[in-house]
């Protein structure tokens, strides 16, 4: 399925892959966090290729439209703002629609992986192994970090496109939001020169980012971890929850491509009163800090 949406500074090419066509494909963190729901999921991608573009900005969203936890199932109070578990979706399709308002001539290419984790005797189990779309294979640990699955195959799609940088926003980790609180994002990368300038982005617009480290033993146990797979969804040690979540989605990304990873779990809702420019509930965090990014590299040459 494909639409276009003009805007004055060029068009939006959208295309909509099915459960049929994710499953065709080898989508299989997609289907394997989607498969459990009533609403079966969905894999958008946007393109804004505007005239005169030298460079290629590559966005990827977490769009989890609601998460019980799956069969490693949340408790009743932390499921009461889970209808907010595609905020990165929500960032990186608004910072897309955003760019090609203002006609910036850098292209877009956004991919958004959708689904519902939901609970039935079709479900995802902790144990099971998926086959993602480029062909790894990931044990299921914990179906609560969902997130990371649906992001690994959507940041592969992302890769074919070969943009010149690329950038999750997610709702990840709980350990980001304990370690920086609810008004700081944390990023974390393969490249430091382009976390920081991403970070040097946000903090321009208002937007406070924080670097946390994907240190050398995080691969290691990302790749040991398992005994029947190639990777290990979820980290089985209780400390490092967000490291070990990036270093998970870095064994996903194209060897060379500058990459950071938002961690918006903090951030991206505020359960308290109005502060600044950020409002109540959902807060639409990271918009304003890609549209930034976009706006510097649109007077960067090729």
């Amino acid at each position: 399925m494909a639409a276009v949406k003009a805007h004055k500074g060029g068009k939006i090419t959208v295309e909509v892959l099915d459960e049929v066509q994710l499953e065709a494909q080898g989508f299989g963190g997609i289907i394997g966090v989607g498969r459990a729901s009533a609403n079966p999921p969905r894999l958008v991608k946007l393109t804004y290729k505007p005239r005169g573009a030298t460079r290629h900005l590559g966005l990827v969203g977490k769009g989890i439209t609601f998460d019980s936890g799956g069969l490693s199932i949340k408790p009743g109070t932390s499921m009461q703002t889970m209808k907010t578990d595609m905020a990165g979706a929500a960032a990186v399709v608004n910072a897309t629609l955003a760019i090609a308002e203002l006609a910036l001539p850098v292209a877009v290419t956004t991919i958004v992986p959708m689904a519902e984790n939901m609970v039935s005797g079709d479900a995802t189990r902790p144990g099971d192994v998926l086959t993602m779309y480029g062909g790894k294979t990931v044990e299921v640990l914990n179906t609560d970090a969902e997130g990371r699955l649906v992001l690994a195959d959507a940041l592969v799609l992302a890769a074919e496109s070969k943009p010149d940088v690329l950038v999750d926003v997610a709702t990840l980790t709980g350990a980001c939001e304990m370690a920086l609180g609810d008004r700081v994002t944390g990023v974390l990368g393969n490249d430091d020169a382009f976390v920081e300038r991403v970070r040097a982005a946000g903090g321009r617009v208002g937007e406070t980012l924080w670097q946390l480290p994907i240190t050398e033993e995080m691969p290691v146990k990302v790749r040991t971890y398992s005994k029947i797979a190639d990777l290990m969804q979820h980290n089985i040690d209780l400390f490092g929850g967000a490291l070990y979540a990036a270093a998970f989605l870095q064994e996903f990304i194209e060897d060379g491509t500058p990459w950071a990873h938002l961690d918006i779990a903090g951030p991206s809702f505020n359960k308290r009163s109005p502060y600044g420019h950020v409002t109540g509930g959902a807060t639409g965090v990271a918009v304003a800090t890609l549209v930034e990014l976009a706006t510097e590299m649109a007077a960067e040459k090729s």
